[in-house]
């Protein structure tokens, strides 16, 4: 992580069951964090399909597709166009008769780089009666960033989740989410933990949009290792889509992170949490 970085983060609201439409939303939306000069760029969570508790099933079928696909091979197209390291959110991904919430990873070459499985299911919106489950606390290898962990939305809300990232070598995690307005104080208190307990980066989109307490509020955010909020796009009763581009210093972040708060990774004591 040589030089500064800049990051894309795209939140929008996708619309619900109209895979076809939130496509080309997102493809316009990652032209333009590219040419606002992004080269590490972000989208939210289910947003081919969108997010709608009482439809889950429904409009996750019209949207699921086997990765690689036709959706995947138009994203890696974008991110080798563009030369790009995409993180092209989540979306239902169809394989051995299953239907999992996967974020897939394209590389600037339009190599696909990586993929997580959400492994944390949201049972309040039944999300554990849509999809299956993912096995693996992710992390991959860039020559960019170093290596990566992946979360999708309530894999980043678990402290444990977080912290077996930071044990496979993660010193970045990008987090795809649907955050919904009556869990904000969550969104609000909880990653910025992560960030100064692991000495992490913490990038987080969100989509933007929707009535009620369902609305999910957009807000997506780069947030150092000393849990500081350096970066943060518009609540999404500000008005509509929205690209924020962010430059940080990963490695200066990092470094700063390992000389004042490493004491809250390397004191641990594993051998007393396993007695619980």
């Amino acid at each position: 992580m040589p030089d500064p970085v800049t990051i894309g983060l795209l939140q929008w609201h996708a619309v619900p069951g109209d895979p076809a439409t939130n496509l080309e939303t997102a493809l316009t939306l990652v032209a333009e964090a590219a040419a606002a000069g992004a080269e590490l760029v972000v989208l939210p969570e289910l947003w081919a399909s969108g997010y709608d508790a009482p439809r889950l099933g429904a409009i996750v079928a019209t949207a699921a597709e086997p990765v690689p696909g036709p959706r995947s091979d138009r994203l890696a197209a974008a991110a080798r166009d563009h030369g790009i390291w995409l993180f092209a959110g989540s979306v239902p991904e169809l394989a051995d008769g299953s239907t999992y919430n996967t974020t897939v990873v394209y590389s600037p070459a339009g190599e696909m780089a990586g993929r997580h499985r959400k492994a944390h299911l949201y049972r309040p919106t039944a999300e554990d009666a849509v999809f299956a489950a993912g096995a693996e606390a992710t992390v991959i290898d860039t020559d960019r960033f170093g290596r990566v962990g992946m979360a999708t939305c309530f894999d980043g809300d678990h402290a444990a989740y977080a912290r077996a990232l930071h044990e496979r070598g993660a010193r970045v995690v990008v987090m795809p989410a649907a955050y919904e307005v009556a869990a904000e104080r969550w969104w609000e208190i909880l990653h910025p933990a992560h960030a100064l307990a692991n000495g992490q980066w913490w990038i987080t989109v969100n989509q933007a949009g929707g009535e009620g307490d369902a609305a999910m509020f957009g807000r997506s955010r780069v947030i150092a290792p000393d849990g500081t909020v350096v970066c943060e796009a518009p609540r999404h009763d500000a008005g509509g889509p929205a690209v924020v581009t962010c430059t940080v210093d990963l490695a200066a972040g990092i470094a700063d992170a390992d000389e004042h708060n490493a004491a809250l990774w390397t004191d641990t004591r594993p051998e007393l949490y396993a007695r619980l």
